[in-house]
């Protein structure tokens, strides 16, 4: 079950309250950057392993992140996503916690923003994700064994709204959903996907050059 920290719904509500400020214009040409927080929430069903026998639950996690992104056209632009790492508990039901994993979702976008020289500037986008899987772990039933969650390629989209703080700033909150699905390996063998598919939420600033 997906699980909103209360840091984002600070940010949330801080984000709201700006509602009054000015905005930044984005033109042709123009740079922005952010730096904020996100949780990445997997969904509520992971799927099964071992030819449906084991039902797999992946927790969610928080961590910072920054975007760039480069305006191809006037309030178009193609947005990139990194992050430090995020970290992951993996759960069978009946088992308990059995591992865990890290990974990188880095996302390429590409989105438009409406009303950008307005106080409230709306904005969706659509692209690609690579995930990279590392830093397996195993505990519980599974402490013996060597865990794999091989890397994924998958589609991404993205939502949001930036308050304007001045004519170079914003507070942005967003929404985003990306498709990751991951083969795993247990000692070698295949045994299955885990479904993550993850929606990733959070609160940013964002600086214009």
């Amino acid at each position: 079950m997906r699980k909103t920290s209360p840091l984002i719904l600070a940010g949330l509500a801080a984000a709201v309250s700006l509602a009054a400020a000015p905005a930044m214009a984005q033109s042709k040409g123009d740079w922005t950057v952010s730096a904020g927080v996100h949780q990445v929430a997997p969904k509520s069903n992971n799927g099964s392993l071992a030819g449906g026998t084991l039902k797999v639950d992946v927790d969610s996690d928080i961590k910072p992140t920054i975007t760039g992104e480069y305006f191809i056209a006037d309030n178009l632009g193609i947005e990139v996503l990194a992050a430090l790492p995020f970290k992951h508990d993996i759960n069978i039901n009946g088992l308990g916690r059995v591992g865990s994993t890290k990974h990188l979702p880095p996302v390429v976008s590409l989105q438009y923003h409406f009303n950008s020289k307005g106080k409230v500037s709306p904005f969706v986008g659509a692209g690609l994700n690579y995930t990279t899987f590392f830093s397996e772990d195993t505990t519980g039933a599974l402490a013996a064994s060597k865990l794999k969650l091989e890397d994924s390629w998958g589609l991404a989209a993205h939502a949001g709204i930036d308050f304007g703080i001045g004519e170079k700033g914003a507070l942005r909150v967003d929404l985003r959903w990306i498709d990751i699905d991951s083969k795993v390996k247990l000692d070698g063998e295949k045994i299955g996907t885990v479904n993550i598919d993850p929606l990733a939420y959070g609160v940013s600033y964002v600086f214009k050059f």
